[in-house]
């Protein structure tokens, strides 16, 4: 197979909400669509990096830099018939995980369709559903947080993730416990504390919670090992893992005890995959985190979740959680708590190009290393 054209597409969508975490507040995404033609067949990815690099040292413009200039004219008019070769053309490119993703994404679209099977097959994926919670970002008003848990309680979510910070964490936490106290409950932190914070970590012991996510700094695997020792509730690491490599030494030092496995930062599904094949074999639960993706990215999510070793439900919830209008045919919808795999060809779910169009604010054909157009 060889790709003959890489269309880059920035979307803007509206959230329905704004979503505020320990370190920034979005009411709107811009992500990038990458189209990947290959002769008759067209495959989809996209670049879910946030737009401030808050989250990790990526943005979209870096993301759109990277992929224009020297992903894309690595991997045009080259001959692949599997993604690691594919992703060998563009190997030299250090980090840079979201932007990879984007185009690894399409690729692996690609190859399903020109083999006739779905993503989630080629993937080795065994589940025909996969269970889905949802992740809550930090509220001022305790009651419009309560609110939006009791909407989705009755909706059949299965975990519940609330954005901690310091400030807003053990009497936030506690208050939900309290009216709440069989829910799935877990606590994501993105890196707002330090080992000085160790008594309030330790104070979220007390409400049975399923993980603390990433209390330390993102770049850390030996002061989580420390903090893990001192706690009862297991810690889930997330902005560390950038690669099957780090959750091999995070597991080794004891870091944590369950690893959150997200596509775009891990720079694609085959990385993301063997960072799943490493914690089955060690015993080691896994669970499919989100980036707010689009339905394409989201579709990605859902073929990867299918694998047996999540265990855990994940932050792939149904695409009305975030968006009035998502940009894929038919709409990803969870029922009573979860979200069937499709068993079309590819992704599963079907790019509207009208609608990308139509919230587009940037776009660009590339077909060889130079030659690009766009608006």
């Amino acid at each position: 197979m060889r790709i003959d054209q890489i269309t880059l597409f920035i979307v803007r969508l509206p959230l329905v909400r704004p979503f505020a975490t320990s370190s920034s507040a979005k009411d709107h995404l811009n992500h990038i669509l990458v189209r990947a033609c290959a002769g008759d067949l067209v495959g989809w990815g996209e670049c879910a990096c946030p737009s401030d690099p808050y989250y990790c040292e990526e943005t979209t413009e870096t993301c759109w830099h990277i992929v224009r200039d020297f992903i894309a004219p690595a991997v045009l008019h080259r001959d692949w018939d599997d993604i690691e070769t594919l992703i060998g053309y563009y190997r030299r490119v250090k980090r840079n995980n979201f932007a990879k993703a984007g185009l690894e994404i399409a690729a692996w679209d690609l190859l399903a369709q020109e083999r006739g099977q779905p993503l989630h097959r080629l993937l080795g994926g065994t589940r025909s559903e996969i269970l889905s919670g949802v992740s809550l970002g930090i509220e001022p008003d305790l009651s419009r947080l309560f609110a939006l848990v009791d909407e989705y309680v009755a909706e059949g979510y299965r975990r519940f993730k609330l954005k901690i910070g310091p400030g807003r964490d053990v009497e936030t936490i506690r208050q939900v416990r309290q009216r709440y106290p069989d829910l799935p409950l877990m606590a994501d932190a993105n890196s707002a504390y330090t080992l000085a914070d160790l008594p309030t970590l330790q104070a979220l012991d007390a409400f049975d919670l399923l993980m603390i996510e990433q209390p330390l700094a993102h770049d850390d695997i030996v002061d989580h090992a420390h903090l893990q020792r001192q706690l009862r509730t297991p810690l889930c690491l997330d902005e560390s893992i950038l690669s099957a490599a780090d959750a091999r030494k995070a597991l080794d030092l004891g870091s944590c005890q369950i690893i959150n496995i997200k596509v775009s930062r891990l720079g694609g599904l085959l990385e993301a995959r063997r960072v799943h094949d490493l914690c089955a074999e060690r015993g080691v639960p896994v669970w499919c985190g989100g980036m707010h993706e689009y339905g394409i990215g989201r579709a990605a999510n859902v073929a990867l979740a299918s694998l047996p070793g999540f265990a855990i439900p994940g932050d792939v919830s149904g695409s009305d959680k975030y968006y009035l209008q998502d940009l894929v045919d038919p709409p990803i919808v969870a029922s009573r708590g979860a979200i069937p795999v499709p068993n079309t060809a590819g992704l599963g779910y079907a790019p509207v190009e009208e609608r990308i169009r139509r919230h587009t604010t940037r776009s660009l054909d590339i077909t060889a290393r130079g030659a690009y157009h766009g608006y």
